[in-house]
């Protein structure tokens, strides 16, 4: 591979050996002298107070080291912060670990129990007895938002959940001649990624060293330092491998403070592992959402009035707000738009972001309702999206910085067959099963943060990259040593990249499509200093020549190794632009009329997110959003128990997510796009459009193939049975 031209190219992971090998190393696999291990006892009940705990019996149990609880765990001051971390909800307070005895959700963390060995901390765990005094807890969602829904304040402040009027949405309603009222909703939703949460503290006096299962390791230092009252330079977060997360790794949740808590209490290093059951307590989740959509349009399709009542679940001790509103507020042209959120608390952790966050709940309601409207005016459901693209966003006001929306519409129609599809529903079949097509629009917000990184040259010729990012597996690794290579005009297997520790300059949050475009964008300028530096040494009045020798450069001038760092962050080009990725979903579905069972045998998916630099990895990201996809809109749930604020599938043999047999055929296509405005490298992220729209596409073609329109998320064959 040429050294300069490596961005674009396919290139295979870096971390691939390491992973498939076992040398890569996740947070439970750190261990040290004097390890110990905790397991943590959690709550069975909902609402209420702690009245007694027994902890005699497991104190009593061999290896038992010590049973922390609220009656003598040490007090933390979780001291106010100046600003909360975007990933945190922004009003409330997350719960205060070990330090009363209130109980706000089931699952909760009441004590742990720390022991020579894991089975002997969870016998110990088993030997806790707890008595309650239960309170009746809100945790029916319908009773729960007649109870009390609120709008978040806060959030709305914080550009969350930001409700918006223009025109007048309502009386355009009522003289539209062509309408669609109808109200989506889909399911409680788990992440369940194959590496549990687990953290590991060590203190060194009064320094802590932390790894941890986190996408923000910069983060996890600053909630930590704020929760234990100490400096953040006095604490130290490692986290190089991350076994999947898309969300459920953004915050740093009450077990990490336990775990650290528990090592400075026993004075030995501790280790913390969740159970897959307790990940459905101790780690937030997508929330249950329900929106009221309607949609007024002319004879012709052309939207007239769009409003978007949406209601999302919360905990009663936080402020969860999501973005549901966005795709209603500038995905389509349309004079009047009414937008409003309202949270619904309830007695349960607090979600969190989920792959796509909000957009994908938006959208989903957005793009069904676009469908039946379809069908109402008797047009096209690609036509009518034509009819009604935004060519300005007319929410902020601005211009796109680039929109491909349209080329997506094209490329994917032609790959997929679209012209194939009548428009009759439950006329197509093949060898007995029912057939149908359905598409959908999708849409995700282009961001950038902050961003450094350092880059160092040493006298073999060959580089360190260093930065405190992180990669749950979208392959940061991998496309972060070609923008370094490419930059550095080096051949990739001369560069390491480095990330995952607090030592390493300050990288943001690894979500939100946000790490090429920021991290990528500070290794491009990083490497572009340390290449001036080089130069200027030279004695070179210009730019270093591509294809220099950089053992040679040194040896000349006396160096063993040379470094610079760089920043690079957002301008005002946010004010000037509109920045989104753009993409279009066409799926068929197969059902057996006897069985009603959904398969769906192919999903082309076509994108529009700027320059692709690796198109091997990119395309890994499409078809991952594509079968989370699938498990969104016909899988996956959480069977919730009401009278215990319970979720009953908490565990992977009974929470269904989608395998091999269920994704056949998954097409992705990248069409050209350049976009000189959104960063340095012109990249959109991929990891969250990747989900967009796939759940509506399916739904509608559930409806193309049945004639029967399903509204609640996931559809399932018993859902056609009773139909």
């Amino acid at each position: 591979m040429s050294a300069t031209m490596v961005i674009g190219q396919g290139l295979s992971r870096v971390d691939g050996p390491a992973k498939v090998t076992g040398a890569a190393k996740y947070a439970a696999e750190f261990a040290m002298p004097g390890l110990v291990h905790g397991v943590i006892v959690s709550s069975a009940i909902a609402k209420g107070r702690i009245v007694s705990i027994d902890a005699s019996a497991a104190e009593a149990s061999p290896g038992v080291i010590a049973v922390i609880t609220h009656e003598n765990a040490a007090r933390l001051p979780y001291a106010p912060m100046k600003e909360r971390p975007p990933v945190d909800p922004q009003a409330g307070e997350q719960l205060h670990v070990l330090q009363g005895p209130e109980v706000f959700h089931s699952g909760q963390h009441i004590a742990v129990v720390i022991a020579e060995t894991r089975e002997q901390a969870a016998h110990g765990a088993d030997l806790v007895r707890i008595e309650y005094a239960e309170e009746p807890p809100q945790t029916s969602f319908g009773d729960a938002a007649a109870r009390g829904e609120y709008r978040p304040e806060t959030s709305q402040e914080k550009g969350k959940a930001k409700e918006d009027e223009r025109g007048d949405a309502d009386a355009a309603f009522a003289a539209a001649p062509v309408t669609v009222d109808a109200t989506y909703t889909h399911a409680r939703e788990h992440h369940n990624a194959m590496e549990l949460h687990a953290t590991v503290a060590a203190w060194d006096g009064d320094r802590l060293t932390l790894w941890d299962k986190t996408q923000w390791v910069d983060n996890d230092r600053k909630a930590v330092a704020h929760a234990f009252g100490i400096p953040e330079d006095r604490i130290r977060v490692i986290s190089p491998f991350v076994g999947g997360a898309f969300g459920s790794a953004l915050r740093t949740w009450p077990h990490v403070m336990l775990t650290a808590l528990a090592a400075k209490q026993v004075g030995r290093p501790v280790r913390v592992e969740l159970t897959r059951r307790q990940f459905y307590y101790a780690i937030g989740f997508r929330p249950y959402t329900e929106q009221h959509m309607r949609l007024g349009a002319d004879r012709d399709g052309r939207l007239t009035a769009l409003i978007n009542e949406a209601e999302g679940q919360t905990s009663t001790y936080e402020e969860y707000a999501e973005n549901t509103l966005q795709p209603s507020q500038m995905l389509y042209s349309c004079p009047n738009v009414r937008t409003n959120y309202r949270l619904v608390p309830m007695n349960v952790n607090t979600p969190c972001p989920m792959r796509g966050p909000g957009v994908v709940t938006g959208a989903y309601a957005l793009e069904c309702a676009m469908d039946e409207l379809a069908y109402a005016a008797g047009i096209d459901p690609v036509e009518l999206r034509l009819r009604n693209y935004a060519e300005t966003d007319e929410h902020k006001k601005l211009p796109w910085s680039s929109k491909g929306l349209r080329e997506c519409y094209s490329v994917g129609a032609e790959r997929f067959g679209w012209s194939r599809r009548p428009a009759q529903p439950g006329t197509m079949r093949d060898g007995g099963k029912l057939v149908g097509y359905g598409m959908a629009s999708a849409v995700y917000p282009t961001h950038r943060s902050a961003a450094t990184a350092l880059v160092r040259i040493l006298a073999d010729g060959t580089a360190d990259v260093l930065t405190a990012a992180s990669d749950m597996g979208p392959g940061t690794y991998t496309s972060m040593t070609q923008v370094a290579a490419e930059t550095l005009d080096l051949p990739p297997s001369k560069v390491r990249f480095a990330l995952g520790d607090t030592d390493m300059p300050m990288a943001p949050v690894h979500g939100g499509s946000i790490t090429m475009a920021s991290v990528g964008s500070a290794v491009q300028a990083a490497c572009r200093a340390v290449r001036e530096k080089l130069s200027a040494l030279a004695g070179n009045t210009g730019a270093l020549p591509g294809g220099v020798d950089y053992a040679e450069l040194l040896r000349r001038v006396g160096k063993d190794a040379i470094e610079a760092t760089a920043e690079s962050k957002p301008g005002d080009e946010t004010k000037q632009f509109s920045m989104y990725v753009f993409g279009a979903i066409f799926a068929e579905v197969r059902i057996d009329p006897d069985l009603c069972e959904i398969r769906v045998p192919r999903l082309v998916g076509t994108y529009a997110s700027g320059r692709i630099v690796n198109p091997k990895i990119a395309r890994s990201q499409c078809i991952g959003g594509m079968v989370q996809g699938i498990g969104m809109a016909l899988l996956e749930g959480a069977e919730w128990d009401e009278r215990f604020g319970r979720v009953m599938n908490g565990n992977l043999a009974e929470y269904l997510v989608p395998v091999n047999a269920d994704v056949p055929s998954l097409d992705v296509t990248f069409v050209d796009e350049h976009d000189p405005h959104v960063n340095p490298l012109g990249v959109k992220g991929l990891a969250e459009i990747a989900i967009v729209g796939v759940a509506p596409a399916i739904a509608n073609a559930v409806f193309h193939a049945t004639g029967r329109r399903f509204r609640d998320l996931p559809i399932r064959p018993e859902h056609l049975l009773l139909s």
